[in-house]
């Protein structure tokens, strides 16, 4: 049997929906039921009928944080997705961050130890990678400098350590680093707010670009990967490198809408995250901003995939038409 944590998140629920309608037998945990709601709609993008998928997972309500009650969702478990995460760039999160992305993961780490896993794999983010040196693609082996991390990038690598200090205990492992995954559904978080955000015609984009890679090609890496004899390595999963102001422009037409024209200047982000601190001090509210992503997002970090197109053989799909799928189902949700 195959347990994947995080079941009820955009990459956990295709995932679920990739290895039920491959055979597979399954078990994830949840936490809402609400949550599963999601897993539901998200299967409906790809089957008439999600319930009968739904219904041959082993749900099992539980939270990685709580130990006590992690140990029966290891019976009878042979592999382990670990996608459970919490996202989030706010630094007032970070205890939170830390405590489900780092010890969240450490307690999956102890139990698959505890439970002889035969592999693990890991889902971590570009925001675990070290950063670029001198304007060069980045690879797995840049340096990592928590200096010039976000709060989420922070916990996601320390949560990457708790993984290497599994496999150095003996647990077969093997870890992903996705950039911004494109996929249908959750439209309020992640990518889909890009699709939120390009529906209502604004005006400005954000400066800079990062990694972009499509939900597919992010479960086709994690399943082939498990499924080969590989371990102990981590994989940068990015189709293409772009500006946030070309992701737009393939958006927005797709949506029947026009692209934002506008740049965020430097000048308006250094003022927009101060004030965002101001407001979040006193007014207690969240921050949307923070210092260290405004600073990330003055240039386009651009990332490699090369390791994994040579150690799989691997070819990334056409992204214009997974944007373009997804535009479909934003469209027919609203």
């Amino acid at each position: 049997m195959i347990l994947v944590t995080g079941g009820t998140g955009l990459i956990g629920s295709h995932l679920l929906f990739h290895l039920i309608n491959n055979g597979k037998t399954v078990r994830s945990n949840y936490r809402t039921e609400a949550s599963m709601e999601k897993v539901h709609k998200v299967f409906g993008y790809y089957t008439d009928n999600p319930s009968v998928l739904m219904d041959k997972i082993d749900w099992v309500k539980a939270d990685i944080t709580d130990v006590g009650g992690l140990d029966s969702l290891f019976e009878g478990i042979e592999l382990v997705y670990h996608c459970a995460a919490l996202i989030s760039f706010d630094p007032k999160d970070y205890k939170t961050l830390e405590r489900t992305n780092v010890e969240g993961t450490a307690n999956i780490v102890n139990l698959s130890l505890k439970h002889g896993i035969k592999k693990l794999c890991y889902v971590s983010s570009i925001a675990a990678v070290g950063p670029s040196i001198k304007q060069q693609e980045v690879t797995e082996e840049n340096e990592w400098n928590e200096a010039k991390a976000n709060v989420y990038g922070i916990a996601k690598y320390n949560a990457e350590l708790e993984v290497w200090r599994g496999s150095q205990e003996g647990l077969p492992i093997v870890i992903v680093n996705p950039g911004v995954v494109i996929g249908p559904g959750f439209w309020k978080s992640g990518s889909g707010t890009f699709f939120t955000y390009a529906s209502k015609e604004k005006t400005y984009f954000i400066p800079g670009g990062t990694g972009f890679v499509t939900i597919n090609d992010v479960i086709l890496a994690m399943t082939q990967l498990m499924d080969s004899s590989i371990q102990t390595e981590r994989f940068i999963l990015v189709n293409q490198n772009m500006t946030y102001e070309e992701l737009f422009q393939k958006i927005a037409p797709k949506l029947g809408v026009n692209p934002p024209t506008k740049e965020v200047s430097k000048f308006m982000l250094e003022c927009f995250w101060r004030w965002d601190w101001v407001r979040s001090n006193l007014f207690g509210k969240r921050r949307k901003l923070s210092k260290a992503v405004a600073k990330g997002l003055y240039d386009q970090t651009t990332y490699s995939s090369e390791k994994i197109k040579s150690e799989l053989d691997f070819t990334f799909e056409d992204l214009d038409k997974s944007i373009e799928f997804c535009c479909d189902k934003f469209i027919q949700q609203t």
